[in-house]
């Protein structure tokens, strides 16, 4: 799953785009082909078995190819992404609970509770005057106020969208397809989404009005 860290890349973000982008899509690309190859990884590597069916093993090398990718990134970013950081959290733990639990719910319910977690952490923050994205992305661009709490708004609005989507996948199709649509479907509903905000944070942007004063 994206957050607004991935619209509005910082400075050091900036020096390492392709590294970044790896390191939020690898973990998700592991989950996926793991998944798809799992009787072939299980056949390969017997211990495997211990874990369970390939969803499982599939979630044991998603957690790992997750730790990685942000030991990875303190060390070569110098810093965590917020999103990545917090859905890196969710996945031990609930990773953790499916393969202990032998019960695929918990991994599956992942993307729900990290989706919906930030759409009512930033729609909350407006409910007390707080326009949480503007702490996170003033270094990046600024905004004016109303900028800043319409971008939240959309932001928080289509968090709980991607939650919501999640539950209604994985209740109602295939394991396979649900994997395939958390790699290949979400992101690209994500970048087409970020990408018709362009036109409210051109307009909102206080450097374009600052020049077009002058």
């Amino acid at each position: 799953m994206t957050t607004e860290s991935d619209i509005t890349p910082s400075a050091a973000d900036r020096h390492h785009p392709l590294l970044k982008l790896a390191l939020e899509l690898g973990p998700l690309l592991v989950f996926f082909f793991a998944n798809l190859r799992g009787e072939w990884l299980v056949t390969s590597f017997p211990a495997l078995t211990e874990l369970g069916g390939p969803l499982f093993v599939a979630t044991a090398l998603f957690m790992a190819a997750t730790i990685i990718s942000l030991v990875v990134s303190k060390i070569m970013l110098g810093h965590l992404p917020i999103m990545p950081f917090v859905s890196g959290i969710v996945v031990v733990i609930f990773g953790s609970l499916s393969i202990w639990l032998q019960n695929e719910t918990f991994i599956k319910m992942k993307p729900t509770i990290v989706n919906a977690l930030f759409g009512f952490a930033l729609l909350g923050g407006l409910a007390f005057g707080k326009s949480l994205l503007g702490y996170v992305f003033n270094a990046a661009f600024q905004l004016d106020a109303e900028g800043w709490r319409k971008l939240t708004i959309r932001w928080g609005i289509f968090f709980l969208f991607l939650a919501v989507l999640n539950e209604v996948v994985w209740r109602n199709f295939s394991d396979s397809f649900w994997i395939a649509f958390k790699v290949w479907g979400t992101m690209p509903i994500t970048i087409i989404f970020t990408m018709a905000q362009m036109p409210l944070v051109l307009k909102h942007s206080i450097s374009t009005e600052a020049e077009s004063e002058k």
